[in-house]
């Protein structure tokens, strides 16, 4: 039995030529279509889904990505004419969680439709080479994707935990006389720990319009402090606290008010509300938060908006009382100062006196004030919302940030003035609190009428102070009223 062998027709010449051709045209397609999904993913959600997948689903993306780019736009044109309903909304717990999860829907949605895209382009159908590139980029763009949506979803929640975690309200939310009045308090202890005693008092008394504002300096040795008559400790110390021995000083209220919890039911913090008690027995005014701030938590504060600028007008010991002094921080214009630098520049007590503290503690107060601009804030947000919770206590609401972050926008830039409650103004050991209440509303009057038409006509002077001779640079590190930026300035 005999096979025969089928006859092979020959192949026209240039036809394998022609196949390879044709093979890498094809290919060349193939990756084309696919780099045009995925960018068309990219750029509007949806749109590959729509020419190459399902029409339906494409459909409902852009229609999502049309709505989410007004609802945005929308958001920029509110945060621009109206600030506060945009701080309002993000200060407001349940509106910070319906966002984040919507940010994490949005971003696994997103994410679904890369994903979808790279099935569109039929990687199978690559060369091996064109399909591993296509996967990876693929990958790379999702991970990418998504992590920046994560990334945005922490900083809600971090802003979140902030507002429930810090904000604990209680406060008075009612301008008084037209002003904020703002107790601060550093302490070297953390929150609600036995036996804190404020190591600096300052109130903050800003106007609600303009954002101007004036800070008052208490001395923590500050005795005889009087009580209102609406305080719980005014019935035990109806003529000031004061006792013998000379340890009844304004820094003292807290840690007694701490031991003798039973005087205020149901307050979280009665250490701090007697403590603005006595502020307001002191300085006249009625005081609507105070802030209790842990000055050795307050260096992770100026670490996470990466230090402060300002003039240190001179040199400060690093250490001294009961440590060794491990250096110093330099005098000169403009020096960046870490945390560790600002805090002992704040806090330093040696070679130094408390009045000389005071005024190096608003020193800072005013450098952080200028420097923490929208832009920071929103780049380190993570950072100084983490710091704030181990740094801050107060009794401020949360839907009261939104309020005091708009005055506190407005306050940058405008000079700050000060008055500082110390000799010779004041004898801390016998003080006159007639007279700490004239000066404080003199210095507030004068504030005020900065910004008053000139139309209305401004309180008149009084002799005294019509005849005080304007401070020269070098007794202002001294002065008990002056413009902070004088005081502080080289």
């Amino acid at each position: 039995m005999s096979v025969r062998t089928a006859e092979v027709a020959p192949r026209p010449p240039g036809s394998s030529h022609k196949s390879r051709k044709s093979v890498a045209r094809s290919e060349r397609i193939k990756r084309r279509r696919a780099v045009a999904l995925f960018a068309m993913t990219l750029v509007l959600p949806g749109s590959a889904q729509l020419v190459a997948g399902n029409r339906r689903v494409g459909r409902a993306a852009l229609r999502i990505w049309a709505i989410l780019s007004i609802l945005a736009l929308l958001a920029a044109l509110l945060a621009l004419i109206l600030p506060e309903a945009a701080l309002a909304i993000v200060t407001f717990g349940p509106a910070l969680v319906a966002i984040q999860i919507l940010i994490i829907m949005l971003g696994l949605g997103w994410v679904s439709l890369i994903v979808d895209a790279w099935r569109l382009s039929h990687p199978w159908e690559l060369q091996r080479r064109a399909r591993l590139t296509l996967s990876v980029i693929s990958l790379t763009i999702a991970f990418t994707i998504f992590g920046g949506f994560i990334a945005v979803a922490s900083m809600v929640s971090a802003q979140h935990d902030l507002t429930t975690t810090v904000f604990g309200g209680g406060g008075d939310q009612v301008a008084k006389q037209g002003r904020y009045n703002i107790l601060l308090m550093g302490g070297d202890a953390g929150r609600n720990r036995s036996g804190l005693r404020p190591d600096s008092m300052t109130v903050a008394s800003v106007d609600a319009e303009t954002g101007r504002t004036v800070l008052i300096s208490l001395p923590r040795n500050l005795e005889a402090v009087p009580f209102p008559s609406y305080s719980p400790l005014h019935a035990r110390f109806p003529k000031g606290y004061r006792c013998s021995d000379g340890s009844c000083m304004l820094n003292a209220i807290y840690t007694y008010a701490s031991e003798h919890r039973d005087l205020y039911p149901g307050v979280q913090n009665p250490g701090a509300q007697a403590t603005k008690e006595a502020i307001e027995g002191a300085t006249g005014l009625t005081i609507n938060y105070w802030a209790l701030i842990d000055l050795k938590g307050f260096e992770s504060m100026v670490d996470a908006v990466g230090g402060i600028t300002m003039d240190v007008y001179r040199r400060v010991p690093i250490g001294g009382g009961g440590s060794k002094i491990s250096g110093y921080v330099e005098a000169g214009k403009n020096r960046h100062l870490s945390g560790f630098e600002a805090l002992w520049f704040a806090r330093s007590r040696s070679d130094s006196s408390d009045y000389d503290r005071m005024v190096r503690q608003k020193c800072v107060m005013n450098a952080m004030l200028n420097q923490f601009d929208p832009i920071t804030v929103l780049t380190k947000f993570n950072k100084i919302a983490a710091a704030s919770q181990e740094v801050v206590a107060t009794d401020i609401p949360a839907s009261e940030v939104d309020t005091m972050i708009n005055l506190a926008l407005k306050a940058r830039g405008l000079p700050v003035s000060s008055v500082a409650m110390m000799p010779p103004l004041i004898n801390p050991n016998s003080p006159d609190f007639s007279l700490v209440t004239s000066t404080v509303q003199k210095r507030i009057e004068a504030s005020e009428a900065i910004d008053r038409p000139v139309t209305e006509p401004a309180p008149a002077a009084t002799p005294s102070a019509a005849a005080k001779p304007k401070p020269s640079p070098s007794a202002s590190k001294d002065a008990q009223t002056d413009d902070v930026g004088n005081v502080c300035s080289v």
